[in-house]
């Protein structure tokens, strides 16, 4: 199933009904699609995010704010402590170079050159 909806596959769905509330039988097709992905968020995505949050947690204390690595594919990490802009942020962040395929990451190819890591790109 794509979950990845783009406005145009909203708009070919079937218009919404003008009631206010709806029964099991009447819900639509992207409500039904809501759903799904509700259900897929709660199983499997939720999880998963908070042991990312937990893991990047756990890397930021393991190599110190502002600290770094890189990985095999040639990838650079860094801890930070994420700017908050009127929203909820994480007190921990991991920003990373891009990655084959990217066309940028949240870490500069010059900052990481700068931290002392060899990287290919720009």
């Amino acid at each position: 199933m794509n979950y990845e909806m783009t406005p145009e596959a909203y708009q070919q769905m079937e218009q919404p009904m003008n009631e206010s509330t709806q029964t099991a039988t009447s819900i639509s097709s992207i409500q039904s699609h809501f759903i799904d992905l509700d259900k897929r968020f709660q199983s499997e995505i939720k999880p998963f995010l908070v042991a990312y949050k937990a893991a990047k947690e756990a890397v930021a204390l393991e190599v110190g704010i502002d600290g770094h690595f890189q990985d095999s594919e040639g990838t650079v990490y860094q801890a930070v402590i994420p700017e908050g802009r009127f929203v909820a942020f994480d007190r921990y962040a991991v920003k990373r170079t891009r990655r084959e395929g990217e066309t940028k990451g949240d870490l500069s190819m010059t900052a990481a050159r700068e931290l002392g890591y060899v990287v290919e790109g720009k």
